[in-house]
């Protein structure tokens, strides 16, 4: 078996393991009110890059990318829920940066674009008000990056282009494994939902450590999401 097959295999046996937890929480939820939403939306995405010494991510910028996925919500006590899905969506940042070379100023661009599937386990409140319910949740989130590539255009050399290299290795660029935090907050008005989150990274997904150096994950998600209909309770 190859490396790439070898990469593959792990992936998938670590996407199945995902898609297991969401199940077993349906399953073990099953006694409860649930329904189910899709959603979809504008992705901003930003890293904190650091050191013991200094941080390197402060002329980071926003990335604009996009999530999509669905959701099941799990009824525990009146206004108190358990939500879970799974999630397609982009992390990542941008930042422009300039160099003197030869007393000459050059400016560069650069973008990472990272591309996950994230699996969020939440606790949500929901209070009624008239025809309309507003929400708040919080939790955490489990996520595996997929692919991704670097792009820096440069006013003196050729434009680059090249994918990230996962793993731990002197090679590699980033870990795949990532989780944190999440906090979501919006509308529902009949079955139209319109909400906000922030998923705060706790994971060093940078490959390597030396002298303290870090990177972390930092998304902004705006989002537009339909649910169907709720199944009456068939427990307790």
């Amino acid at each position: 078996m190859g490396l790439d097959q070898f990469n593959n295999s792990n992936i998938m046996k670590t996407l199945m393991k995902l898609i297991i937890v969401a199940v077993m929480l349906s399953i073990t939820s099953a006694t409860y009110s649930q329904s189910i939403a899709v959603k979809a939306g504008l992705n901003l995405a930003t890293m904190r890059e650091r050191d013991d010494n200094s941080t390197y991510s402060n002329n980071f910028t926003l990335n604009p990318g996009f999530h999509v996925g669905a959701n099941v919500e799990f009824t525990i006590y009146k206004i108190l829920s358990l939500e879970t899905g799974l999630f397609f969506l982009t992390k990542g940042y941008k930042s422009d940066y300039s160099l003197e070379i030869l007393d000459n100023t050059y400016h560069f661009k650069h973008k990472t674009n990272l591309y996950y599937i994230d699996l969020p386990i939440t606790l949500k409140l929901t209070f009624v008000i008239g025809k309309v319910k507003i929400f708040g949740s919080f939790g955490e989130y489990l996520g595996l990056g997929l692919f991704g590539n670097n792009k820096t255009d440069s006013p003196v050399l050729d434009d680059t282009n090249t994918d990230i290299s996962w793993g731990s290795g002197d090679k590699d660029d980033l870990r795949r494994f990532d989780f944190g935090m999440t906090f979501n907050a919006g509308v529902e008005f009949y079955s139209i939902i319109i909400g906000a989150c922030y998923d705060h990274g706790f994971a060093n997904i940078s490959a390597h450590s030396v002298s303290g150096y870090n990177i972390k994950n930092r998304v902004l998600g705006i989002s537009v999401g339909y649910r169907f209909g709720m199944r009456k309770k068939t427990g307790l």
